[in-house]
């Protein structure tokens, strides 16, 4: 939106926008000077930054794009057989002799946090009663429908793409799991940020002010025609306009849920350590002010907007 808004140029950027096939690739064209910036998973900075998964990658974040939003989408069959929350599944499943396969978008992820800790919550045990498979989103609701999946936890509009599909149904969400989560992040390399810190600064007045676009409710229809074309989502519109029924209300703009904290960074960290994909001692030394970067974010947005915001579209 911040590109269709022309908030780039008002900011005074020059910005291209890069649609990947999936978050690994997203951290090797970063890695690899192919991209500037990008839209990234919040735990993606921290695995990038530790070397977990591929090279270490000197990388902050000044803006939080994103908190929340993600949800867990169970199979038709699980559903016609009653199952409709996670001690349902527990139940269902037991004395099956093959674990049950649920997709997650990346293995550093907060997707990959949350099913972790609904399956535990619903008594089971992650990786042993139940089989994590990194599945990219768009595939997700196909791969459900043809039984390769028993569930998935994705953001939208994945899990109403499935919906709509008659391929699944959601059960449990962001909301019931952990409020307020950090989910995606605008993710930099050091260098950039230092190098070229007004463009940096530009970057993120623009995107802070689309985001308060897209908070405004009189602007949905705006959003989904634009997410559903074929350079975008490329999903039809009402699978886009159901992620809108099924958040509900929208809160007011508030620009502080965007600012990078130190608790957002330590829950990341902290579910790394739960998940098995970084041990305790390297949590410690991560340094997560040093990545969730609140200085550059509130340096950011006391520079005035060149313009009057933009609340809504003729």
């Amino acid at each position: 939106m911040a590109r269709e808004l022309g908030l780039f140029e008002a900011n005074g950027l020059q910005v291209q926008l890069h649609r990947e096939i999936g978050w690994a690739t997203v951290r090797e064209k970063l890695l690899y000077r192919e991209l500037d910036a990008v839209h990234a998973l919040a735990p993606m900075l921290f695995a990038a930054s530790r070397g977990l998964g591929s090279v270490p990658i000197d990388c902050l974040t000044g803006l939080v794009l994103r908190v929340g939003g993600n949800a867990i989408t169970l199979s038709a069959p699980l559903l016609r057989s009653g199952v409709r929350d996670g001690r349902g599944l527990r139940e269902w499943s037991a004395g099956r002799n093959e674990p049950l396969v649920f997709g997650i978008p990346f293995l550093y992820s907060c997707h990959h946090f949350l099913l972790h800790a609904w399956l535990e919550s619903s008594g089971f045990v992650p990786h042993r009663d139940v089989r994590l498979v990194v599945v990219p989103p768009p595939q997700m609701p196909g791969n459900l429908k043809a039984g390769h999946l028993d569930g998935f936890c994705a953001g939208e509009p994945w899990n109403s793409v499935a919906t709509l599909a008659r391929a699944g149904g959601r059960v449990a969400g962001s909301a019931q799991i952990a409020p307020g989560h950090p989910e995606k992040v605008l993710m930099v390399r050091r260098e950039f940020a230092e190098a070229r810190a007004d463009e940096h600064a530009g970057l993120i007045r623009s995107l802070l002010e689309a985001c308060r676009f897209c908070v405004a409710p009189e602007n949905r229809g705006r959003l989904v025609e634009t997410l559903a074309r074929p350079g975008y989502l490329n999903v039809p519109e009402p699978a886009l306009a159901a992620c809108f029924e099924e958040s509900g209300t929208a809160a007011p703009f508030d620009a502080r849920v965007h600012e990078p904290t130190s608790a957002g960074a330590e829950w990341v960290l902290a579910n790394l350590v739960k998940v098995g994909l970084l041990p305790p001692r390297s949590a410690a030394a991560a340094g997560p002010a040093d990545l969730f970067r609140a200085d550059l974010f509130q340096n950011a947005t006391r520079t005035p907007f060149p313009h009057e915001p933009i609340t809504s579209l003729p």
